[in-house]
């Protein structure tokens, strides 16, 4: 702990700090506990959207087994942009996803199956899914990246700053007391001293 100075300026300036961190302490408890409802909800958001490629991939495998037809459906399209907007939790700027914009090759449509049309469609909502997470991830990563320096901040508080504040307060007013204690000492003193001397020069 650095040497703190032994003044009531001092005083002042630690009691001022003491406030200004006590009351910011349940702002950041606050953020905290947003913050991870916001990575729970998120992560809640991911879980379902896993179930559902999983349920596709799943109904996707059970007909193309049945028609076994080699046809590249991933080679006939591909995620030419995902796009996002800017959302704001707990005062942290996160990206929103959108959209996506897919890029397209021609299909022949008397050179391909039948079921191609429906393979796309289904080609087409698991990009946009993977898309998804992929944003989600994202938020995730910049929203733990803020829970951390939050928690930190608080233990910052908590561990370092209020404590800290309050011995050199505590210090301080001891100090002072024994200064103010000492004043009235030599003041006895020194009015003992003159009525001495008024006695001395009283006498004949």
């Amino acid at each position: 702990m650095a040497k703190v100075k032994l003044t009531k300026n001092e005083l002042k300036r630690q009691k001022d700090n003491l406030r200004r961190f006590t009351r910011y302490l349940p702002t950041l408890e606050l953020k905290k506990k947003q913050l991870l409802v916001e990575i729970a909800k998120i992560q809640t958001e991911i879980e379902r959207v896993e179930s559902d490629m999983e349920k596709t991939d799943r109904q996707v495998a059970d007909w193309a087994d049945v028609f076994a037809e080699d046809v590249a459906l991933d080679e006939m399209i591909s995620v030419s942009e995902i796009k996002t907007s800017h959302g704001n939790i707990a005062g942290i700027e996160i990206p929103i996803f959108e959209d996506v914009v897919f890029e397209e090759s021609e299909v022949d449509l008397f050179s391909t199956p039948v079921w191609v049309d429906s393979g796309l469609e289904a080609v087409r909502e698991q990009m946009k899914r993977r898309a998804f997470l992929q944003v989600a991830k994202k938020q995730q990563d910049i929203i733990r990246e803020e829970l951390r320096v939050t928690i930190q901040r608080i233990k910052l508080f908590e561990e370092v700053k209020i404590p800290e504040a309050r011995e050199n307060i505590r210090v301080i007013q001891i100090f002072l007391a024994d200064q103010q204690t000492a004043e009235v000492v030599r003041g006895k003193i020194a009015k003992a001293k003159i009525e001495k001397k008024k006695q001395e020069s009283a006498l004949p």
